[in-house]
């Protein structure tokens, strides 16, 4: 990828299913000078989710698609970010798997943010299975999106000591933080700057 500068900013989509913490962190990053990217579209599955007031407060364009016919969302999705000249996606809690003929056309140009140090718990309900295995260690990893779930190469990791006393709910919390924080430094990685 080439590193933007000025107002050369790498157009990019937000994809998003729930409250959009992590949509919004980023929409903040994109409005830096340093940033080389810039938020020009979010996508969410699920009419109600309440990230989409984020693209409504930041007058960012949305599109809401229900992936009930997945080859006839992604269709309409791919004709979307044409239109908008969108050249990056950065999935922001999206629970919707994209096809592997979807992420070839994006080739090492989406991004996601995973709850887990991965390769450990890939997938749903990871701080609950770290618990479970009494892990000492969790945190979120900023990857690139491969056809396989939660497999790309992994660009950057935060670690987070679990204490005696955690829950899923104080887990959760406590690695949502610091996503806010490692999305916007693993853009800047992918972007060499």
């Amino acid at each position: 990828m080439v590193p933007s500068t000025g107002y050369n900013k790498t157009r990019t989509a937000v994809f998003i299913s729930g409250t959009g913490s992590n949509l919004k962190s980023l929409i903040k990053f994109s409005r830096t000078a340093k940033s080389p990217i810039s938020i020009d579209f979010v996508i969410s599955n699920k009419p109600k989710a309440k990230g989409l007031n984020y693209a409504k407060k930041f007058k960012i364009k949305k599109k809401v698609l229900n992936f009930k016919n997945k080859n006839l969302s992604e269709k309409r999705l791919l004709s979307i970010l044409k239109i908008n000249n969108i050249d990056m996606i950065c999935l922001a809690g999206f629970m919707k798997i994209l096809s592997g003929n979807f992420i070839k056309k994006f080739k090492g140009k989406i991004l996601n943010i995973h709850p887990s140090l991965l390769p450990k718990y890939k997938g749903l309900n990871t701080h609950e299975r770290a618990l479970k295995n009494k892990e000492k260690y969790s945190g979120c990893t900023v990857h690139f999106v491969n056809s396989r779930l939660d497999s790309g190469k992994i660009i950057l990791q935060k670690k987070v000591k679990i204490s005696k006393k955690e829950t899923e709910t104080s887990l959760a919390k406590k690695i949502l933080a610091q996503e806010h924080k490692l999305y916007p430094r693993a853009i800047l990685k992918v972007f060499n700057l």
